[in-house]
């Protein structure tokens, strides 16, 4: 790994690290750089404005859902073809997941990928104490290396000068400083940001303004020197075909036969990583995107994967394309298979908040005011095409929704805090987000279905 590379940090969630790393990668490749983005965590939505900034698809890097040994050859994967690398971190620096010391964390993603921080310090508050927070975090963890701060939202010129003086004898750089903007803002609803797949015109001009903001407060050479300071650090670039040929040294084709494997997409369906599509295409499908606002299933369809994204801000328009609700009813009904995670789940149930859905499951959806959130440890509670029962996998939760269930269920999985999902033969469907590089062999049982059931 030889790709300059820098993690853009901050103490917390909140201080403008999105701003300022979408601003990052959207300058330098302004400036005439090839930039890779990355988000520590999760999260679907920052990846989306990382894609519009860099005109490269938006990747995660989670040591929770696709492991530890898996984020450096990620990352490599994704960098192929450029010559930076951006990854924007998730809440503080050293937050990770609960009881952990940090695991996940931002910290810990750049201590993987021997990676430099930037740290991002929203001064609004504060003057020479910022000095104290930026000595805080240096000293919190020697293993991790802040090369330079970003200071955000300062005030005035005498406030830059109270607060560079604080930082001054802590020995670490400012590389930028940068003044409020209103043209920053960005709406956002009850998930976080609304995704640029829903707003393209406005992500632009968010990526735009934000651009110019660091373009003109942010020492780009100095932090080109600092990702370039990177040291070298060997690793593998994941690749999905090799990974599906440890699971099955066959081919992962049939007489060049590849089965259209249908994904929703478009402003509803916007919640998945990359890497699952290219995994679906490396198992020997024909992966075609379509959008259950406006279109039918694909032709020849012989399998769906349902991802997640916002169903309940779109039921009424979800439930006005009757024609597709009627396919993917009858064809769940004739065996089709159907993997679906968190907003699948709920187009599956008969309705949501009162709009017809697909009628595929046995349950109602609802949208609520409890926030659930968080990484999962779950245990298949039922065999079907692409899990075997007792399988152990780990996942996350992210949604305001609920669904009541009929009598008689059979459950998805086996949670801590109960039972979860339904599934019938040929459908997985329930609130869980795996990143299937972890689980390889779900999107190549998803494929073999396919050719199954088409045949």
């Amino acid at each position: 790994m030889v790709i300059p590379r820098v993690v853009v940090a901050a103490p917390s969630s909140g201080a403008g690290k999105t701003t300022v790393a979408v601003g990052l990668m959207a300058a330098l490749r302004r400036a005439g750089h090839v930039v890779a983005g990355f988000k520590v965590g999760p999260d679907y939505i920052d990846p989306g404005f990382h894609a519009v900034a860099t005109g490269r698809r938006g990747r995660n890097l989670d040591p929770m859902l696709s492991g530890e040994e898996r984020v450096g050859p990620l990352f490599a994967h994704g960098s192929v073809g450029a010559d930076i690398a951006v990854v924007e971190g998730v809440m503080g620096l050293y937050d990770g997941a609960l009881g952990t010391e940090g695991f996940s964390s931002t910290a810990h993603v750049a201590k993987l990928l021997k990676a430099p921080v930037v740290l991002v310090v929203d001064a609004s508050a504060a003057g020479r104490s910022v000095g104290a927070v930026v000595q805080g975090f240096v000293a919190f963890d020697t293993e991790v290396r802040i090369v330079g701060v970003i200071l955000n939202k300062v005030g005035s010129d005498r406030h830059e000068t109270e607060v560079r003086a604080g930082i001054a004898p802590t020995g670490v750089p400012v590389l930028g400083v940068l003044r409020r903007d209103p043209r920053l803002t960005v709406p956002s609803r009850h998930l976080g940001l609304i995704p640029a797949t829903e707003q393209r015109e406005q992500a632009e001009d968010a990526v735009e303004a934000a651009a110019e903001l660091v373009h003109q407060g942010v020492d780009l050479q100095a932090f080109v020197a600092a990702a370039k300071a990177a040291p070298h650090h060997t690793t593998t670039p994941w690749d999905p075909t090799e990974e599906l040929t440890s699971l099955a040294p066959a081919s992962t084709t049939v007489l060049g036969y590849r089965p259209v494997v249908a994904v929703a997409g478009g402003p509803v369906f916007s919640f998945r990583y990359t890497e699952t599509t290219e995994l679906l295409d490396a198992a020997g499908a024909d992966v075609v995107t379509f959008d259950p606002l406006a279109d039918t299933l694909p032709e020849a369809t012989a399998a769906l994967y349902l991802g997640g994204g916002f169903p309940e801000l779109h039921a009424e328009a979800l439930s006005a394309n009757g024609k597709l609700r009627e396919q993917v009813a009858a064809q769940a009904l004739a065996g089709l298979p159907v993997v679906a995670e968190c907003a699948g789940l709920l187009y599956l149930c008969r309705e949501l908040d009162g709009h017809p859905m697909t009628g595929v499951l046995p349950a109602t959806g609802r949208m609520t005011s409890r926030l659930t959130l968080g990484y999962r440890t779950a245990v298949a509670a039922t065999s079907t095409d692409f899990f075997d029962e007792g399988r152990r996998v780990r996942g996350h939760e992210f949604h305001r929704t609920a669904i009541d269930l009929d009598a008689d269920v059979r459950p998805a999985w086996h949670l801590p805090a109960g039972v979860e999902g339904i599934t019938l033969p040929h459908v997985h469907a329930s609130y869980l987000h795996l990143h299937w590089t972890a689980t390889p062999d779900v999107p190549a049982r998803l494929v073999a279905a396919a050719r199954a059931h088409q045949r």
